[in-house]
């Protein structure tokens, strides 16, 4: 049976604690006047602030306000409150982006677990409790998104801006959406969504408890009906999800493939968690019939997917920037004038790096080495993500400050702290799964 050691508690209290005080610092620090904003932008000048014409400006300014492009030239003080409501955006920006990065590591676990029940899979069960232990992080990780959601209805900010009625009233194009875009309904399908997810997790998990203690395979089998349906059920609302929560923030632009494109990444985030915390566990003394084959595997999984979400990403950009419709170049003009690093940075991150390091056969089994990949692909998917979020909240008023630091370190330290707890209330090997014998002597 495991338990957490005290030195993994007390790390990841400290994370969270040290997170508090960046996400409070972030608010506080955030301004509370136009001539605040103003003088906080002259203050950084980091090179974002003049980098553009002001005619460039202006026509972020106006796509921010929901305003359709070259309708007006925005006057100097719209512009200096527009840039106003960035700077006030960018601490709850910062904090949505790590609170959904994180939530979206165990909803890709939860996606492949169900896979892997579903496919009646011989080679993972030995996995099977590393997958629920993650899975658990959706209980609060989801009450903390759907809250920012909430607070984001009640206009707590400013992150969608087609909950705002007077920027909705001016944008005809919005109104031609408001029966799908109307906070209610938003707020009804986050609720659908986060129950269904949570339920089949809590009631998975359960039967697959049951099944250590049962003389026959009833609850196996009835574990396999649900995960077969709940697939159906999760491709359909985590592509809805992705719309609702990442590309309404741009509500102007729209891609048909997006949620497969949120899909690839929350999906290899997952695998690559389950692979280190493995790893993390084997290292402890526990799993000790997971073997180099189980990581091999995992890791071919982190290679392919990685390769996957790149096909995805080309697709969407090639056939874009091919078809050269000013309504959907607008989304990579912002992102590679204003966002040119961290846009390209994760492409390597997310591609060229898990590529040079994971093709090889024999890496993939270093224990070392698929941990440094993973290092790697997670901040590249938490940069997938900040570059999904921030352009539309935030524009060229962006850097990596203390509020992103803060929330990431926070909820870097309640995700640890809550899925170990969970790993540690059950034994960490199935007894009575039917392939368990199979995935013991599993060997590629």
């Amino acid at each position: 049976m495991y338990t957490v050691s005290n030195k993994l508690k007390i790390g990841a209290i400290t994370l969270m604690v040290i997170g508090t005080l960046g996400i409070v610092t972030g608010f506080l620090s955030a301004p509370a006047t136009v001539e605040e904003a103003k003088a906080m932008v002259a203050s950084h000048d980091d090179g974002h602030g003049d980098a553009h014409s002001e005619e460039a400006s202006h026509a972020v300014a106006d796509k921010g306000h929901g305003e359709e492009s070259g309708a007006h030239a925005m006057t100097e003080a719209e512009h200096d409150e527009h840039v106003f409501h960035q700077l006030q955006n960018k601490p709850w920006a910062a904090l949505y982006v790590a609170a959904f990065f994180f939530f979206m590591i165990a909803l890709g676990v939860l996606a492949f677990y169900a896979i892997q029940r579903a496919a009646q899979a011989g080679w993972s069960p030995l996995l099977f409790r590393v997958m629920e232990g993650i899975t658990s992080y959706l209980v609060p990780g989801g009450i903390i998104v759907f809250v920012i959601l909430l607070l984001s209805v009640l206009h707590m900010n400013h992150l969608f801006i087609w909950m705002d009625a007077d920027v909705v009233a001016h944008d005809a194009l919005l109104q031609g959406k408001a029966g799908y875009l109307n906070p209610t309904f938003f707020l009804v399908r986050a609720a659908i969504f986060l129950a269904g997810w949570i339920g089949y997790r809590e009631y998975s998990r359960k039967l697959s408890l049951a099944q250590d203690e049962s003389d026959d395979n009833s609850n196996f089998k009835l574990n396999f009906r649900i995960s077969a349906a709940f697939l159906v059920f999760y491709l359909i609302s985590e592509s809805i999800m992705s719309w609702d929560w990442i590309m309404s923030v741009d509500p102007h632009w729209f891609s048909t493939l997006f949620g497969w494109y949120i899909f690839a990444s929350m999906f290899v985030s997952g695998i690559t968690v389950i692979a280190m915390v493995t790893i993390y566990l084997k290292s402890k003394g526990h799993l000790k019939d997971v073997n180099d084959s189980h990581i091999h595997d995992l890791a071919k999984f982190m290679f392919g997917i990685s390769i996957f979400w790149t096909y995805l990403w080309f697709s969407q950009f090639m056939l874009i920037w091919y078809a050269n419709i000013p309504e959907e170049v607008t989304y990579y003009i912002t992102r590679i004038e204003d966002y040119n690093l961290p846009f390209f940075g994760m492409v390597a991150m997310n591609f060229l790096f898990p590529v040079l390091l994971l093709m090889n056969s024999d890496y993939k089994r270093l224990n070392w080495f698929v941990v440094m990949a993973g290092i790697v692909i997670l901040a590249g998917h938490y940069m997938d993500i900040f570059n999904a979020i921030m352009p539309s909240t935030v524009g060229d008023q962006w850097y990596i400050g203390i509020p992103e630091i803060g929330s990431i370190l926070f909820f870097a330290g309640l995700f640890i702290f809550w899925i170990f707890r969970a790993l540690a209330s059950a034994p960490l090997q199935p007894k009575r799964n039917p392939f368990i014998e199979e995935s013991k002597h599993f060997h590629y």
